[in-house]
């Protein structure tokens, strides 16, 4: 069934040269990392909107699944006759492959050096919601040449995400989400009522393929892929969110994986506590590095000054209603602040975090500007939230606001500063009263070939002892290269993490036991 409501995505503002280039290319997608934590999810620039401002709401049964994908020249790049753009039809539903299908887009650039092409290699940038056509278009940003003259590079937009029957839901709904750090039981139970709500009305309008968008489904779409491109084997880099699809795979077909690097890596296996409780631990690392920057760096707006004890007055200030977005007049909550400062984490833009501290302080426009954990502003119909995908991969119950707010206390231990990961409390929060589809477990992955695990020591998103556990789930198949500096995502950061990565990809050579990378300066 097709519809002509408008619909809305998300558009977020956004060492040597090859550093610059591929550290560009993910800062943008850093920048849609965050929007995507906000209510609406985002597309990379270029991407088309259906003809006719018509969009598909439901699963279509009308071309079938046969297994080939129907490529073409791609719209955004109409003079690159090389990489070609298509779709493949797939079941909304794997436990049903007879039933109702979807368009699946992806996007194939080929090897630069065809007599030495070592086969596929799979790119997703995660999320949720993040566009892996995208990433294909603009590879030569984000991978280095050798990889790019060895391996055709493919990328497809997930399931309910972007061009592959994105999951849409009211705006007019999503504006009036509560508050997602209630204060009283009140508060919860109507937190808990409206996730129910929103939930029944996305699936309202994104149809059948609404309730199969967790990472197992994603995973026999990739595997999906593989057989219509004739590959025996596929080789992965996948980053962030997109790590949690890998892993899937490998559990699924260990024998068709290649090659395997999950960069800033999922830790699939938390209970809800742990979850808690290292998100804000690790938040509260970086905000140690942060502290330590202001020490020593001139360039910090901060210099010589306590920074946490200024950053604890500015909290208190919030607690009391008296912290203010000068650039907006909105009062900001101890979670409003937390967020506009962990966005800051993502790429370790120290400077700005110390004048944006600066500017609260004194009450002025901060610049860049705050960013906010509720951020939906459109004039459109119906809004792509590609969010549900996490709540159907995590399980994160919470019987009631008083187990709420022990998780909260939880998390403050181990963060007196920050008091909380605002992502996770964020995800927590949007997720309540959710069933998971792919519950948390240990991995259980029998390759016999060996994977490659990449994190930050500090990263905002996936922490280092996360990456640990992962790849003592691994055992002897699991090698851990570390990133001793901040930020998400680690691979482009400096020669030595490109080093690794690469010869990992193309020879299989995995970095030696407790390899490390040093920091790149910040």
């Amino acid at each position: 069934m097709l519809i002509t409501k408008r619909t809305a995505r998300w558009h977020p503002s956004g060492g040597d040269s090859r550093r610059r280039r591929l550290l560009g290319g993910l800062s943008a997608v850093v920048a849609i990392l965050v929007a995507l934590s906000l209510n609406a999810p985002p597309s990379l620039a270029g991407t088309t909107p259906t003809a006719g401002g018509t969009v598909p709401v439901t699963a279509d049964t009308t071309g079938g699944w046969n297994g080939r994908i129907d490529w073409q020249a791609c719209p955004e790049q109409p003079d690159d006759p090389a990489t070609r753009c298509g779709t493949l039809r797939l079941p909304a539903d794997w436990a049903r492959p007879g039933g109702e299908t979807f368009p699946l887009a992806l996007a194939r650039r080929p090897a630069t050096d065809q007599a030495n092409r070592i086969g596929v290699l799979v790119f997703n940038p995660g999320g949720p919601g993040l566009s892996g056509v995208d990433v294909a278009l603009t590879a030569a940003s984000q991978l280095g040449p050798d990889v790019l003259r060895r391996f055709d590079i493919v990328g497809f937009d997930p399931r309910g995400t972007v061009r592959s029957t994105p999951v849409r839901c009211s705006s007019a709904l999503l504006a009036r989400q509560p508050s997602l750090t209630p204060a009283n039981s009140a508060e919860f139970e109507r937190l808990r009522t409206f996730n129910r709500q929103l939930r029944d009305d996305c699936r309202a309008h994104s149809g059948p393929l609404f309730d199969n968008i967790d990472s197992v489904s994603v995973a026999r779409d990739t595997d999906a892929i593989r057989a219509a491109l004739g590959e025996r084997q596929l080789s992965f880099y996948q980053w962030s969110y997109g790590t949690l699809i890998g892993q899937s795979y490998a559990e699924l077909f260990p024998d068709r994986v290649r090659a395997l690097v999950m960069d800033s890596v999922m830790d699939h296996s938390q209970g809800v506590g742990e979850y808690f409780r290292s998100g804000a631990a690790s938040n509260e690392a970086l905000f140690g590095e942060f502290v330590t920057w202001c020490e020593r760096s001139p360039r910090c707006a901060l210099h010589g000054r306590d920074v946490p004890a200024l950053y604890d007055r500015l909290m208190r200030r919030a607690d009391a209603g008296t912290l203010v977005d000068a650039a907006t007049g909105a009062g900001l909550t101890w979670f409003d602040f937390g967020f506009a400062t962990v966005v800051n984490f993502f790429d370790a833009t120290w400077a700005d975090l110390a004048n944006m501290l600066l500017a609260l302080e004194r009450g002025e426009v901060a610049d860049p500007s705050l960013a906010s954990p509720l951020a939906l502003n459109s004039d459109e119909d119906l809004t792509e939230y590609a969010l549900p995908a996490f709540c159907q991969d995590w399980s994160l119950p919470v019987d009631g606001f008083d187990e709420w707010k022990r998780y909260l206390e939880l998390s403050r231990a181990a963060a007196p500063h920050l008091r909380a990961s605002p992502l996770a409390v964020r995800f927590a929060a949007i997720c309540l009263g959710w069933t998971a589809n792919n519950p948390q477990h240990r991995l259980r992955v029998r390759t016999s070939v060996p994977l490659m695990v990449l994190n930050g020591r500090y990263d905002p998103a996936t922490p280092y002892d996360g990456a640990l556990r992962v790849v003592r789930q691994l055992g002897s198949r699991g090698y851990l290269l570390t990133y001793e500096g901040s930020g998400h995502a680690s691979y482009p950061r400096t020669e030595c993490t490109r080093r690794q990565v690469e010869r990992y990809l193309i020879t299989r050579t995995t970095p030696p036991i407790g390899a490390s990378c040093p920091a790149a300066p910040v």
